[in-house]
């Protein structure tokens, strides 16, 4: 699967996710784009999931018409989000497009 790793999302995820490809934002140089313009240029651009800890997302736009998949991970934290990785892995494994899905990361 082709994933975009948004602005605020920890790097080191990337080698956790070795059987796919993963680029980021900052990477593509999308980095100034606002939400709407980077989910139209990931989309453009054939990426199939998103990872963000944008929260409000799924408030500021409308998704209902994205085929780009949407994982949220709920905290910033590399070390909180190291010990969720499983379940991070399993959702984004189970990812199909248009999905929208939240990651608790307990403290």
């Amino acid at each position: 699967m082709k994933i975009l790793f948004d602005q605020g999302t920890p790097v080191p995820l990337r080698r956790h996710l070795t059987a796919h490809q993963v680029d980021t934002a900052h990477e593509r140089g999308w980095s100034a784009l606002s939400n709407g313009d980077l989910l139209t240029e990931a989309e453009r651009d054939g990426y199939e999931l998103l990872v963000t800890t944008d929260r409000n997302l799924r408030y500021q736009q409308n998704l209902a018409t994205r085929q780009i998949a949407i994982v949220v991970l709920m905290s910033t934290s590399w070390p909180r989000i190291q010990r969720t990785l499983s379940a991070i892995q399993a959702v984004i494994d189970a990812a199909v497009p248009g999905a929208y899905h939240e990651i608790p990361i307990s403290r």
